[in-house]
């Protein structure tokens, strides 16, 4: 590589380490936030907030790093132009195109990290967070379960247990159930056990009752009793702290399973093999996006030339392209969903047509800028 490459190269990568470091403290601190609150308030200690908010970080690095190569790349172009330096390059015959191979290349390499996080650590992440985020709410669940006294876990809502045994058996268990107002429901059963699930623990109680009171159109309260052998109560929605185990999502599997799903995923995730491979594109599609950002943060502000006043307007037109790509990205996968099986090369769009615009920019930055034809040249005669 020459060295006007390498010198360009190491100033964006410099910048880049700088504000990709700011953004995800930025982005990351807010996440934790909610987190924090939310884990503290389950009564969890530090090392799971921790935990929680490490295992987000994959995710927040890998929707930041393209906004931090562009950053760079504005960034650092407008430092060369501050200080003459592209005007240096130019005059020595570099063209833009030329100027824009070391910004491809820096792209490029953002558009490797971003990959190896969205195809690797991202879905590992999630499915971590998934399976933790479960045991978690085990643990919230276990906390009500206290025998000898009547516990009130959300409004409208009484839970008894008349006694736990040592091998988690609940036994004489009482749950009134007045959340609708015409309508309250009492639950009662000799034993109940803890089951766990997809969608958080239940409670499976065995040999009880049901009694149901519900106010008719007449006004008068009518009692439907029902016995049963066995109930499935959804207890972890009940408290809130129901939480999905790993593989219920499709951003939990590696790509190429996505690409080729099987039965298994399919259930586990609920989805259709067209919405797998959609979410396999989307992943395919969004480390492309890293040097369409970053070249575009360079070839707008080669627009206009050289002026000792600055690139401010170049600057403001960078950023919305930068958010028309955005815009791009997002539009995409939302046309993208509504037919999965049709519609999904509308993910690639943003970058197609993020790459259509950093092509136009650098085309009018390389044209001509010489006097107008017809007009005289400074100090010919008129």
């Amino acid at each position: 590589m020459p060295r006007i490459d390498r010198y360009i190269l190491s100033q964006f990568t410099a910048l880049f380490g700088f504000f990709a470091l700011v953004l995800i403290a930025v982005y990351w601190l807010n996440r934790s936030v909610v987190l924090f609150e939310q884990l503290i308030a389950d009564g969890q200690t530090a090392l799971v907030v921790l935990e929680f908010t490490a295992l987000t970080l994959p995710l927040v690095i890998s929707l930041v790093l393209p906004v931090a190569g562009f950053a760079a790349s504005a960034y650092g172009t407008n430092r060369l132009a501050g200080e003459s330096e592209l005007v240096v390059m130019q005059a020595a015959g570099m063209s833009p195109w030329r100027m824009a191979r070391p910004v491809l290349v820096f792209g490029v390499m953002v558009g490797i990290m971003v990959g190896v996080l969205v195809h690797g650590l991202v879905p590992m992440a999630r499915a971590r967070l998934a399976d933790r985020q479960a045991e978690v709410a085990q643990n919230v669940v276990s906390r009500f379960l206290r025998s000898g006294s009547f516990q009130f876990p959300t409004k409208g809502l009484t839970l008894f247990i008349g006694d736990v045994a040592a091998d988690g058996t609940l036994h004489d268990v009482l749950i009134e159930d007045g959340r609708d107002p015409a309508r309250t429901t009492l639950y009662t059963a000799e034993e109940a056990l803890i089951a766990k699930s997809d969608t958080g623990p239940k409670l499976v109680m065995v040999k009880g009752l049901t009694q149901q009171a519900q106010k008719g159109a007449d006004g008068n309260t009518r009692l439907a009793i029902t016995r049963f052998a066995d109930l499935t109560y959804d207890i972890g929605g009940l408290i809130g702290s129901g939480r999905r185990a790993a593989g219920g999502d499709l951003r939990d599997y590696s790509t190429p399973r996505l690409l080729n799903p099987d039965d298994a995923l399919l259930a586990s995730a609920r989805a259709t093999p067209a919405e797998a491979r959609l979410q396999a594109h989307v992943r395919l599609a969004q480390p492309l996006l890293a040097p369409v950002a970053a070249l575009l943060g360079f070839a707008v502000l080669l627009i206009g030339g050289y002026s000792r006043f600055g690139v401010g307007p170049q600057m403001l037109l960078a950023v919305g392209a930068l958010v028309g790509l955005q815009f791009l990205a997002t539009s995409g996968e939302a046309m993208a969903a509504r037919d999965p099986a049709m519609a999904w090369p509308a993910v690639y769009l943003a970058p197609l047509l993020g790459g259509a615009v950093v092509a136009a920019a650098l085309w009018l930055a390389g044209r001509p800028r010489g006097p107008r034809r017809g007009a005289p040249a400074q100090g010919a005669p008129a």
